[in-house]
């Protein structure tokens, strides 16, 4: 099996509901049989058992706890799916919602109570099975504080705070993943570009169009050593790749690459993922803020707690080293050249669309003026010329919004809040 191929099956795994709620039905069919055995070897008949209609009673209200709580929740689910698409963006629904393990599970043992009740109801029409029907009623306990649980929970999970902290931490979690190094004295800076001849083999994209969603870059300079040659990755990821188009250009070496194997180290699908794609966090975090700040919708202190987060990602990011385009292998020689997000790129997703629909509001100017100020204290130096230039292009869109010298005084206030945090007299800050 291919990289790509191992990589896509596991992402289908990660973000598919059924999955889990499957394995459960196997689980049943092993553990009625393996638990009517025992319960025939031991003849266990105790009289205390709510007598002889005692079992059947209970086994009868776990099946229809069951199904009412199975129905109930699948429809909440997509209920929640609807709502959270169309109040936050639909791009939580795969990463947050489906990908869910808690639901998952919580919906797994439902399934094996569900099923397991059918089988010891079946049993008892046979006979006494006295353990088998003790066992489904302590499952029937479970369900139901699981169920409980549930309902905590996902009020809990679906609430905008929730939400973007969840793909805050995933955000944070790939970014480290991405860049494992921490920025000590400075950025290197980069190499000059290698000199290139025009590519003696170009290996075009030959499945349907799709996104890049993940390479493996060891395998990729690898096969670079192998040919001694350089090999451009054409795309970056998170970019659309259209069928037919150029997907790998191979300059120098000798012979040609095995394309089967090249393309084997690149994964596509449908829509971007976290994984390792480090800007997406960020895109998701962003389209929260700014449809919270549609009319549609007008809640201003969601995007607040939106730029909060983009807070956390883009510290976490101006902390690490970031990739040069060029990758060289053991021996010091360019093996792969591969584009990656620059630290200009991270600044101008967090901030441009943000500031354009939503300076000429009091909470977000005074909460992305704390941001860049908070980050130009806690950054290296190197990271500051485009804070500052965002910083100044703030300026300049709040004075051409506001008319009054003192509404442009309140939105210059730098406040972690946005609006009703502790900040110093408008009168002593305002320019």
């Amino acid at each position: 099996m291919l990289w790509n191929q191992w990589y896509s099956l596991k992402s289908y795994v990660r973000s598919s509901l059924w999955i889990v709620p499957f394995v459960a039905v196997l689980l049943y069919l092993v553990a009625i049989r393996v638990v009517g055995m025992i319960d025939t070897a031991l003849g266990w008949q105790p009289e205390w058992f709510l007598g002889e209609a005692g079992p059947r009673v209970i086994v009868q209200t776990i099946l229809n706890l069951a199904l009412t709580f199975l129905i109930f929740i699948l429809g909440s689910l997509l209920v929640a799916i609807q709502v959270a698409g169309g109040q936050l963006t639909p791009r939580i629904i795969a990463s947050t919602l489906l990908s869910n393990n808690a639901l998952r599970i919580i919906i797994g043992l439902l399934i094996f109570t569900f099923l397991f009740a059918m089988g010891t109801s079946a049993r008892l029409e046979a006979g006494p099975a006295h353990l088998t029907a003790l066992i489904a009623g302590l499952l029937g306990l479970v369900s139901l504080a699981a169920f409980l649980f549930l309902i905590d929970y996902a009020a809990r999970m679906l609430r905008p705070v929730s939400v973007l902290w969840l793909v805050g931490e995933k955000g944070r979690a790939a970014i480290r993943e991405v860049y494992p190094h921490r920025l000590e004295a400075g950025e290197a800076p980069p190499r000059a570009p290698a000199a290139l001849s025009s590519p003696r083999q170009v290996v075009t994209h030959a499945g349907h169009s799709a996104i890049l969603l993940a390479i493996n870059l060891k395998a990729i300079v690898a096969l670079a050593r192998q040919a001694d040659a350089v090999i451009e990755l054409v795309p970056m990821i998170g970019d659309f790749v259209g069928a037919d188009e150029a997907l790998f250009r191979v300059f120098g070496g000798k012979g040609a690459i095995d394309e089967r194997l090249l393309r084997g180290t690149v994964a596509f699908g449908p829509e971007r993922t976290i994984d390792q794609d480090s800007t997406f966090s960020f895109r998701i975090v962003v389209d929260i803020a700014i449809k919270a700040l549609s009319a549609a919708i007008n809640d201003p202190t969601t995007a607040v707690l939106a730029i909060d987060q983009l807070q956390r990602l883009l510290r976490a990011v101006g902390l690490r080293q970031l990739h040069n385009d060029q990758v060289f292998g053991p021996g010091g020689a360019l093996r792969v050249i591969a584009r990656t997000p620059n630290w200009e790129d991270f600044v101008h997703l967090t901030f441009a669309e943000i500031r354009l629909y939503g300076a000429s509001n009091f909470q977000i100017s005074r909460r992305l003026r704390a941001m860049i100020e908070s980050l130009i204290e806690i950054l290296p130096p190197a990271r500051h010329p485009a804070l500052r230039h965002e910083l100044d292009l703030l300026d300049r869109a709040l004075v051409k919004l506001h008319d009054f010298p003192e509404d442009l005084a309140i939105a210059r206030l730098s406040d972690p809040q946005g609006l009703g945090g502790r900040s110093p007299s408008p009168t002593a800050n305002g320019k």
